[in-house]
């Protein structure tokens, strides 16, 4: 069995100097959030209605539109929840359609 030898002026990986991930001269270093600050709010947003929503519907409905029935206040609520997911997938839609619109334009007038 083999071992490995130790060296004294060998520097341990602890030791080392993370030289490699700092920026180079003339570089810029990009410190700014991964994810913009209006993306995550309209993410708290449609997490709040996707659970406000459907329970509110379903106990609003249950005694005041449906008398009681709850197979029918169950249905309106599963409806609201699928209401606000897909309004959560057309706002991404536009979000994705309109940042690729406005790369467009900064090329074309980069040309």
């Amino acid at each position: 069995m083999a071992s490995r030898r130790i060296v004294s002026s060998e520097k341990s990986v602890l030791e080392k100097d993370d030289t490699d991930f700092k920026p180079k001269d003339g570089e810029k270093s990009d410190i700014g959030p991964a994810v913009p600050a209006h993306v995550i709010y309209k993410l708290l947003g449609f997490t709040a209605a996707m659970v406000a929503g459907p329970i509110g519907s379903y106990f609003i409905t249950l005694n005041l539109v449906f008398g009681g029935n709850s197979t029918y206040a169950g249905a309106l609520a599963a409806i609201v929840a699928n209401v606000v997911l897909m309004g959560y997938v057309i706002v991404a839609f536009r979000e994705d359609q309109s940042e690729a619109i406005e790369a467009a334009e900064k090329e074309r007038k980069g040309k």
